[in-house]
């Protein structure tokens, strides 16, 4: 029995000498592996913007149409041509209008030498109206721009409200977007609008005018408020009615450091880091997700290369495995730069 127990307990301290050797090793080859893994510093932008998309239309447009029946006699412009305000694009005969007129001039006359002051006073009003028939014997531009489109031609005739082509005021171009009503709160009238157009390879400034005191709901059920965006300043190469993507910018980008976690050490409750050439810096973190650090004040820089000083606790250690020299790679699991 004493030579059962003796040979029980033999085993059992050889098991455990066993396991502190093993013990030991795996914490010397883990130290050692700690000593030979980096982590490089990354910049990452965080930009606060919404995103829109939609479609730039010109700044005023005006439908070239009949204000009543008649012949075109007169066509003073083609497509293409700059007009001012107040210019005649289309002229109808006038004939009848202009020999009324000149008839109840001749009549005017005469009741100012005659007719009593009722009189004349009906006639003057009269005259009114007969002037306003001959102005819409006309068609003028409401305001300066180029003629996009025109389609008549001297001998048509036309009825009230015919609409013969389009006026258009491209010294700047518009957009309505739809903005959630959860971002609504953010906008400002001047923020700055970066557009994105598929016909142009750069970026084109704009920004935003207003939007209305009331929100809609859209077809999928969305409720939207409907904001207006302007751009003064554009490339020739992009027209009205051009798609466009954009951004419109809440605050200006903030950039900021970030590495894993386990490039941070403390020491009396303090942070520090270790470049892999074994200089020690003070450092300031704040969490950024589970794996990594945001770096908010300390002497590093982006592509610094930090030594590990604390070890992975689960199994498969860092993002990426336990490969030595690694670098940050994908940023796994890490919450998106853009809002």
């Amino acid at each position: 029995m004493n030579k059962i127990i003796k040979r029980y307990l033999i085993g059992l301290a050889s098991v455990i000498l066993l396991v502190i050797i093993l013990v030991l090793i795996k914490n010397f080859i883990a130290q050692k592996n700690a000593a030979n893994t980096f982590y490089v510093v990354k910049a990452e932008k965080y930009e606060n913007v919404i995103s829109v998309a939609g479609v730039v239309s010109a700044n005023q447009e005006q439908k070239l149409q009949a204000l009543s029946n008649g012949t075109v006699v007169e066509v003073f412009v083609k497509q293409g041509d700059r007009v001012k305000k107040g210019d005649v694009i289309i002229q109808l005969d006038d004939t009848t209008e202009q020999y009324k007129l000149a008839q109840h001039d001749y009549d005017l006359e005469l009741t100012k030498i005659n007719g009593s002051k009722k009189e004349l006073a009906l006639k003057q009003t009269e005259r009114k109206s007969l002037v306003q028939k001959i102005a819409e014997r006309k068609v003028t531009a409401t305001f300066d721009g180029i003629i996009a489109d025109i389609d008549v031609s001297v001998g048509d005739s036309l009825e009230a409200k015919d609409s013969v082509g389009s006026l258009v005021d491209t010294s700047s171009l518009i957009a309505e977007v739809e903005i959630a009503e959860t971002d609504v709160a953010k906008l400002k009238v001047g923020q700055e609008v970066e557009f994105s157009f598929p016909s142009y390879s750069g970026i084109v400034k704009g920004f935003v005018t207003g939007w209305p005191a009331i929100g809609e709901v859209t077809s999928r059920g969305a409720t939207v408020v409907k904001a207006q965006l302007k751009i003064n300043d554009y490339p020739e190469s992009i027209l009205p009615n051009f798609s466009f993507s954009g951004k419109i910018r809440i605050s200006p980008d903030e950039n900021y450091l970030v590495v894993e976690r386990y490039a941070v050490a403390r020491e009396n409750g303090k942070a520090y880091v270790k470049t892999v050439d074994g200089k020690k810096i003070p450092v300031e973190v704040v969490p950024f997700s589970s794996e990594y650090v945001k770096i908010v004040k300390g002497d590093v820089k982006a592509g610094d290369k930090l030594k590990q000083l604390t070890t992975p606790k689960k199994s498969g250690g860092r993002p990426g495995g336990n490969n030595k020299n690694s670098t940050m790679g994908g940023m796994g699991g890490m919450p998106a730069m853009r809002r």
